[in-house]
């Protein structure tokens, strides 16, 4: 398998090379050079197989010529043996076709993890076959943070940086990322927002004798292995409910639009997807996007979601490639003008494209806390505030009810404690 930048400069690379590197030397993010299919058969094989085996179908062709097939069954032996709840990834039935998949089993409580934890033994494998040592680089909004740093710590050839915005992550998830007792852990409050955090590390990245010297690599999802492994619960949710005999429709609460994009990959490599809905908080860029065509930079405000307190979503990129035929000059021409002005727009015929498949919705804070409120009365299930974006923006925007809507449940509740028994009385 090889990967290409979504700017069209940057060597075609290897899977172990494309984990090393995460941001391309040209300043894109890779993407397989083809797309793996998997067919009806294959899919409908995964109902019957545990998570584990899920992911080694899945992830097999993405790393082929990499990593052996044996390597990577141990691998992920290792990765989901300590995770809570047998199923990894475990669905609830919150209403009549409606799902929610418990993406909280992880040592750190989110969904992060269940791509983190794997990443970083794909990387101490690769690196102790290689003799080499890297440093770890990542922006958090809360979650990313403290899911690196857990699958880092203690590595000896991994030295990990973690940059959060400092007052605009929960005290759970600080606490997560500044009580590990790790050498090799470092963490970094940064005065602005997740923005902000996210362009000092491109920064680092794109200054290429800066990044050479130090062997950066990128744990946030510029690096195409955190989309890759978190294709795995769209299809392991998938094959439990039915695919591929039926359509399903994904809700995902999202700000850097990485956790939507694996799901679009998903549907890239067949997985039958009818919809994917975005939901967002006051921090709407990606909603008014998918509204308007225009992606359009405005102030981040604080909300009691700050895990999507995001304006620049890195991810969109990699579906900005795909709509553009695959062509790199035009990606960079669209992504210049959008850091230039802070605003940048698709054309008519690409944007009736997008919404075949996307669309979206947002939530105030209070809208927020009434869908926390509303799912505890009705299922007597505890929600974190960007599940119920999820949820809210799934039952908003779905085009059929007939058609099962999976809600991808982003963390554990007792990650926001505040806001959930503000929203429920009860305290997770």
């Amino acid at each position: 398998m090889k990967y290409i930048s979504t700017r069209g400069k940057a060597s075609a690379l290897s899977f172990d090379e494309v984990l090393l590197s995460g941001l391309a030397s040209d300043g894109g993010l890779y993407v397989p050079a083809v797309w793996p299919w998997f067919s009806e058969k294959d899919i409908k094989a995964m109902s019957e197989k545990s998570y584990e085996e899920i992911a080694f179908n899945v992830l097999q062709p993405f790393v082929s010529g990499s990593i052996t097939e044996g390597k990577l069954k141990g691998i992920l032996q290792k990765t989901y043996q300590d995770f809570s709840h047998h199923a990894i990834a475990p669905i609830k039935q919150i209403g009549t076709n409606d799902w929610l998949v418990e993406l909280f089993h992880g040592p750190t409580l989110a969904f992060k993890d269940y791509a983190l934890q794997l990443v970083g033994r794909l990387l101490e494998t690769i690196l102790l076959e290689r003799g080499q040592r890297v440093t770890v680089v990542g922006a958090t909004s809360g979650d990313t943070g403290s899911a690196a740093i857990e699958a880092c710590r203690g590595q000896t050839n991994i030295k990990t940086f973690i940059l959060f915005p400092k007052n605009r992550v929960s005290q759970v998830q600080q606490r997560q990322m500044t009580t590990v007792n790790s050498p090799n852990v470092h963490t970094l409050a940064i005065e602005g927002t997740f923005d902000d955090c996210q362009d000092l590390v491109k920064a680092l990245f794109n200054d290429k004798p800066f990044r050479e010297k130090h062997k950066l690599v990128a744990v946030n999802s510029i690096n195409w292995v955190r989309v890759m492994c978190q294709m795995v619960y769209y299809f392991s949710s998938g094959a439990r409910l039915g695919s591929p005999q039926r359509k399903l429709s994904f809700a995902v609460p999202t700000g850097n639009f990485g956790n939507v994009l694996a799901g679009w990959a998903a549907s890239m490599c067949g997985l039958p997807i009818e919809q994917l809905i975005v939901g967002t908080n006051k921090n709407d860029i990606l909603f008014r996007f998918f509204e308007t065509g225009e992606m359009r930079i405005t102030n981040v405000n604080p909300s009691v979601s700050p895990s999507m307190d995001i304006q620049v979503s890195s991810n969109f990129e990699r579906l900005l490639f795909n709509l553009l035929n695959n062509d790199g000059n035009l990606v960079q021409d669209w992504m210049s003008e959008f850091r230039k002005n802070g605003t940048a727009s698709i054309e008519t015929e690409l944007f009736s494209v997008v919404k075949q498949k996307f669309s979206a919705a947002r939530f105030s804070d209070e809208e927020t806390k009434e869908v926390i409120k509303k799912l505890y009365k009705d299922t007597g299930e505890l929600i974190d505030p960007h599940t119920a974006i999820g949820i809210a923006a799934g039952r908003k925007r779905r085009s059929d009810t007939k058609t099962p809507l999976v809600c991808i449940g982003t963390a554990h509740p007792a990650k926001f404690p505040e806001v959930v028994e503000n929203s429920t009385g009860v305290h997770p």
